[in-house]
């Protein structure tokens, strides 16, 4: 098979300037045919490791077809309810009420997933901003989150890491997410900024669990499961004692991570 793109010092340089000038010349060409679709004039960096200096910058909407490893922040709202009164002077242990979990339905003219739920701040990690920079710049423009409440309130969690086969795409994505807990007051209300969002919604613990069934029909943005599912289980509230646990937890970090 013809690759659609190799890199030689003679004909994209030896800078990451030069080298990104060269490729972005390709990947015109694989737009006019139709081979990358959903242009976005963002800016990937690509390089051998996240903390390298990157080789070039790709437009982001050619990273899964050109297979590159891909990396995002995702980040789950939280409200914690109040704890009753009662419960805080009562001799008897009372556990505090489970959180809830912020969640967004995407705008229906997204190219992609569009109408689905999603988490109330997600995004690609562009080239030039740190994790901590990307986070606070797609709170305020996705949920209308102000730096002086994320900032604060926001915390790092870890990391998911695979690989899934998008049918209709016919293409591999290859994905790295750091993914963050922010809690939010209890008298903020996200609301939709960019147009990417049509509502928030607050969901209970139960209702997250329910969403993971097959037939759920209202379904979420696939991703999302992953870091939805790495949460309730980080926090407890699926077993250890549940069949396929383990299963589920060397999955969740299944793809390249490096």
């Amino acid at each position: 098979m013809k690759p659609y793109m190799t890199l030689s010092t003679r004909s994209a340089g030896t800078t990451v300037e030069s080298r990104t000038q060269a490729v972005a010349s390709v990947m015109d060409e694989l737009r006019n045919e139709g081979i990358v679709t959903g242009w976005r004039d963002e800016l990937f960096p690509v390089s051998d490791s996240f903390y390298n200096p990157p080789l070039f910058l790709i437009e982001r909407a050619a990273v899964t077809t050109m297979g590159i490893l891909e990396y995002g922040v995702h980040i789950n709202g939280i409200l914690k309810p109040d704890t009753p009164s009662s419960s805080r002077t009562s001799s008897t242990v009372v556990k505090d009420p489970p959180p809830l979990m912020w969640m967004a339905r995407r705008s229906k003219t997204k190219s992609k997933h569009p109408g689905m739920l999603d988490h109330i701040v997600a995004g690609g990690q562009p080239a030039g901003l740190s994790l901590m920079e990307n986070v606070i710049k797609e709170c305020e423009e996705e949920a209308g989150i102000p730096p002086e409440i994320a900032r604060p309130n926001i915390h790092a969690t870890g990391v998911i890491s695979y690989e899934s086969f998008e049918p209709k795409r016919d293409k591999v994505s290859r994905v790295v997410l750091f993914n963050y807990d922010l809690y939010l007051p209890k008298d903020f209300v996200p609301k939709p900024v960019d147009g990417e969002v049509e509502e928030f919604f607050l969901w209970s613990i139960d209702q997250l669990k329910e969403s993971m069934a097959r037939d759920f029909p209202d379904p979420i943005k696939p991703n999302c499961y992953v870091v939805i599912i790495e949460y309730l289980l980080r926090m407890g509230y699926i077993s250890p004692e549940t069949p396929g646990y383990l299963d589920i937890v060397r999955e969740l970090r299944s793809g390249d991570c490096k």
